[in-house]
């Protein structure tokens, strides 16, 4: 199980921090990743961090801006966000992800609202 939470309303130009814990199985071994869907618009990724060296990787829109981060003893992954824009408004969605011999072993979150607004 994947939770994801630390959504709410936020100005323009501020942060907040999201997080995804994980109940029920070890997140080391998995690439956590950061998914968005804004209203009338498909589910877009934003942002991974591997399992083995914790690279990280973003989509152009919000590099410099979000930082991904994971804590395996925690068994939680972060999402900060800052220098908010109001179309970073959506739902966002965590998952995990691992390829366990040829197929893959997926975990979503239920997802949590971010909404930037004055």
């Amino acid at each position: 199980l994947l939770q994801a939470f630390g959504g709410g309303l936020v100005q323009p130009g501020g942060s907040l921090r999201l997080s995804c814990a994980a109940s029920g199985f070890t997140l080391d071994y998995y690439t956590i990743g950061w998914f968005r869907q804004a209203p009338g618009k498909e589910r877009e990724w934003v942002s991974c961090i591997s399992s083995s060296d914790s690279r990280t990787y973003y989509v152009p829109s919000v590099k410099g801006r979000f930082t991904i981060s994971r804590d395996n003893a925690k068994g939680t992954a972060y999402l900060q966000m800052n220098r908010l824009k109001p179309e970073d408004t959506a739902v966002y969605y965590c998952h995990a992800g691992r390829l366990v011999g040829d197929s893959w072993q997926n975990y979503w979150g239920q997802g949590t609202l971010v909404t930037v607004s004055s």
